[in-house]
């Protein structure tokens, strides 16, 4: 795989020759193998997995738990192994290490969450938790009832793709975001963080599109642009437009009806991006400034504008 990569995105002998300790401590399949008589080595060995507000008795139930019990057999169908998720979370920390040298690489731990798909990915200075069952393919069983943009998402190739997510929201500038352009500012660092740390995965995986979402987003970017323009939407602190244009969404909302039909969300994130990176070939900023620059600074020196 990184020799695929190295070929195809030019990745640097540097950060290839990188050592880094990435080691993923299979949580889930630990606690789902327990019995009662080993909970307590398992709560030496992982403290922070068990809260102190629940008895050992809770646990035990829990580990008799039926729900919890066929969590942990169907995590264990499609992850018998991390060999490839593993590969990926190593390149995506070589990255991180090269571009900020004083990162202390956490233990990576997967549990279960009982679908939490909103915290799929947790990062403190010292973990990593990723929540396999919320990576069992959008087609899986568990999903049933879950909308189609959510589940869309829900695969094992955007496991390392949240995580990189998870640590841009950690060293993103991030001040009170009042206008539409501050929140499509934002996301575009994010997306330009992950251009950076996982160059390895599509842009489409980088922002969660299918590719046929991205091509759309890509033909209509000048289109897209002008509707925001045209309206004066750039500076409005309406409520209503992240909702519109920029949270999770099976479609964007420009009330055109022969657009929205068409239109993946998030799209003001993928212009977001646009002019973040437009920023960065016109300056000559590094990484760590780019993320510490406010949206107004950002957005005036990239002289922005898209054309077919």
């Amino acid at each position: 795989m990184i020799f695929s990569c190295k070929k195809d995105k030019q990745i640097d002998d540097a950060i290839l020759n990188m050592e880094v300790d990435v080691k993923v401590e299979r949580f889930d399949t630990k606690f789902g193998q327990a019995k009662p008589q080993n909970l307590a080595q398992l709560k030496t060995d992982y403290p922070f997995m068990f809260s102190k507000r629940y008895t050992d008795e809770f646990w035990i139930e829990r580990l008799n738990d039926t729900i919890q019990i066929e969590l942990n057999e169907e995590t264990q169908k499609v992850f018998p192994d991390l060999k490839n998720e593993e590969a990926e979370i190593t390149l995506f920390y070589k990255h991180l290490k090269y571009n900020y040298p004083s990162t202390k690489i956490p233990r990576v731990i997967t549990a279960t969450s009982s679908v939490d798909y909103r915290n799929k990915v947790i990062v403190t200075d010292t973990i990593a938790l990723i929540s396999l069952d919320t990576y069992l393919g959008e087609k899986h069983f568990f999903y049933d009832g879950l909308q189609n943009y959510i589940k869309a998402n829900m695969n094992r190739e955007q496991m390392v793709v949240d995580l990189s997510n998870a640590y841009a929201e950690k060293l993103i500038f991030q001040p009170k975001r009042k206008t539409l352009l501050d929140e499509m500012i934002y996301y575009g660092k994010q997306l330009y963080f992950n251009d950076v740390m996982i160059p390895f995965k599509s842009d489409a995986q980088k922002i969660g599109y299918t590719e046929a979402q991205f091509d759309w987003a890509k033909v209509n970017e000048e289109n897209v642009w002008k509707y925001f323009v045209e309206r004066e939407l750039l500076y409005s602190t309406d409520a209503k437009l992240p909702n519109q244009f920029i949270n999770p969404a099976p479609f964007s909302k420009f009330y055109l009806e022969e657009v929205d039909a068409d239109s993946p969300g998030k799209i003001g994130r993928f212009i977001g991006w646009q002019i973040v990176k437009a920023y960065m070939e016109t300056t000559e900023s590094s990484l760590t400034e780019l993320l510490e620059t406010d949206a107004e600074t950002i957005f005036n020196a990239s002289r922005y504008k898209p054309q077919l």
